[in-house]
Order: C-alpha cells, then structure tokens, then sequence
C-alpha cells in the first residue's frame, strides 16, 4: 500500500471573477520511502494539491470539490481540525515556498522551532532546544544558538528558508512535502540542504514529495516524477524516463528548455502560447492550444485520461496514446536532451 493516495482530486476556488477550476481531477501515489518530483510551469497546481492534502487551504474561498486523499490508509478530507492537528508538523510536514511570510513575526526562531516537538513528542524544553540547535547546524546555519533568540525580521531570506527547512525536519516526519525548498539558497547550501533531504529518506525511511522547477536539481533526488500542467497531471514517469523519453508533448518541451553546456549557442527552446485561464477551463486537453502535435479532434474536444503506457508504469495523458504502443514514442528525443540528467548532477 503506498503511503500517500491521492485519487480524482477537484479543488475550486470562489472569486469575485468567478469560479476557478484550480485542480481537475488529479491522481498521485507517493510510496514509501520514496521521492515523487512534481514539475509543471508556475499556477499549474502543484502547491494547491500539496496544501490540499494536509487541510491548509483557505476555505472560503478555497472548496474541495470531490476526490479522496488517504495517508497511510486514513482518509483525510473527513478528518476533523484537530485530528489534523495530530497529523500536521508530525507525521506530515512541509517546507513552504515563501519564507518571507511563513515565519511568525513576533516570535523568536526557538519558540517556533521547538513549538513541533513540544506538541508531538514527550520531550523536556530543554531537550527540544538542544534538538533545535542541532537542527540548525545541520541546515547550514552557524552560530546556531544565537539565531534561537532572533526574530525573523532579524535574518536574511537565505537563513530564513533553512529555519523553515529545520522545522519541518525537526519530528522526523513520515512524509515531508518540500515546496521549492532550495529556490533561496546559494549552491553551496542547496547542496547541504539536498545531503540532508538524502540522509533523512535514509535514515527514517521519509517520503518526500518534492516540488520545483528546476529539472536537474530534481534529478539528484526523485524515484519518480509527475508533470502538471493547467490542474491536471499530464505524465508520470521514473526520472529516467523523464530525460530519455518523455511522452507528453509538455514535458519534452521543458526537457528541451533546459540550457545545455554543450549545445550550440543561440536562443533557448520556448513554449509557445500561454497556461489557459482556469475561469474558462478548454473542453478539450488544457495543453492543444500550444502543442505543435496536436491535431483538432478529440485534442480540442476531448480532456485526455492519464493511461498507463508500456511496461514500465510510464503513465501520460494525452491523445498521441490513444492507440499508440509506446515501445518507441512518436518522436526522436535529441542526443543532447538526453545528456541533461547528466548535466544536473
């Protein structure tokens, strides 16, 4: 059984414009002990899932639709508040995107960061500072007992990303949902922070669903990798797959977008187009009016289904599959697209 089940999830949002289909009808499992990558552009509804999965959406004007998300076989869209709250910063945790804004601003670095083990561990304030400090050290921060006593105003983003990061990380939590949780860190510190992401998976046997749009950074750690794209999963595939041969039309487009250091100099590969307003969902696949593959009918009329294709578990969305056996993809992926993974690392 996997650990995270994520199944036919709808998530709207009410606003004065009208209602915005962020989330239709997504799909994802996370395994246990395993890292699940999640690409897409941005608004493509990788955060909103993630948030919606540990009850953190704010509702009005959020509204969870339909779905079900189980966690370790428990639904938790039925749970009550508090028996997320048993859940939330134990057995779940997650790295948010903005570390500006997700610190509390009138209480000390040590107060919030020994706040998870006193709420969910018998454990002395003596003992969860000695815990936190530790923690900090371990995210690159020196000097770490003197940041207990500092206010977030009083750091620098950089170091305020890596609290968040030592928060999350503090109770050893059984799935660690990482939004973006390098994008304000030099390479140096990303590079700990990934070592330390690694070790906990190692150690304590976490899941980690791991958002971001950088390719290479998630090829040093994800098993798999699902791509979104307009509230939709539109691919799923082992990492390999992602870089060797991608199937949907999107995701060899971001492949293709990577710089290379090897390639010929000019300009970067772009996607055309823009994301469609999710006010006025597309009746057909959410990615037709930008894909130089698509052919009219069904691709304009008819939402493609996530199908597996091939032996593999390599699952796509889209009408190229329909009845296409996906033993060799429509496509040749370029030498130099391939080289990418080995690029990142």
């Amino acid at each position: 059984m996997s650990l995270l089940e994520i199944e036919d999830l709808h998530v709207h949002f009410h606003t004065e414009e009208g209602r915005v289909e962020a989330i239709n009808g997504v799909n994802l499992t996370v395994g246990r002990d395993e890292v699940l990558g999640v690409i897409g552009e941005s608004g493509c509804g990788k955060t909103v899932t993630m948030l919606s999965v540990i009850g953190l959406l704010q509702t009005p004007p959020a509204e969870v639709v339909q779905g079900s998300v189980r966690f370790d076989g428990e639904e938790l869209l039925s749970m009550s508040e508090s028996e997320l709250d048993q859940i939330r910063g134990d057995d779940i945790s997650m790295i948010y995107q903005d570390p500006m804004s997700s610190l509390n601003p009138v209480l000390t670095i040590g107060r919030q960061l020994t706040e998870p083990l006193l709420a969910h561990r018998d454990i002395s304030k003596a003992a969860a500072r000695e815990r936190a400090i530790e923690m900090l050290d371990d995210c690159g921060l020196a000097d770490a007992e003197r940041i207990m006593g500092e206010y977030p105003h009083e750091l620098s983003g950089g170091m305020r990303q890596r609290v968040m990061i030592a928060m999350a990380l503090i109770t050893e939590p059984k799935l660690l949902l990482a939004d973006e949780p390098t994008t304000a860190l030099d390479v140096t510190i990303q590079a700990q922070i990934m070592d330390l992401l690694r070790d906990l998976r190692t150690d304590f046997d976490t899941s980690i669903v791991f958002i971001t749009h950088d390719l290479p950074v998630v090829s040093e750690i994800a098993d798999r990798i699902a791509v979104m794209y307009a509230g939709r999963v539109a691919e799923t595939c082992s990492v390999d797959d992602l870089f060797d041969s991608p199937l949907h039309p999107y995701t060899r487009r971001l492949v293709e977008s990577i710089p290379s250091l090897e390639g010929t100099p000019g300009r970067l590969s772009v996607i055309e187009g823009s994301v469609p307003n999710l006010l006025d969902p597309p009746q057909g696949c959410p990615f037709a009016s930008r894909c130089p593959e698509s052919h009219g009918e069904p691709c304009q009329s008819t939402v493609p289904e996530l199908a597996s294709v091939g032996e593999d578990q390599h699952g796509v969305a889209c009408h190229l599959y329909t009845d296409v056996s996906a033993e060799s993809p429509p496509w040749n992926v370029p030498d130099e697209v391939a080289e990418q993974r080995e690029w990142g690392q």
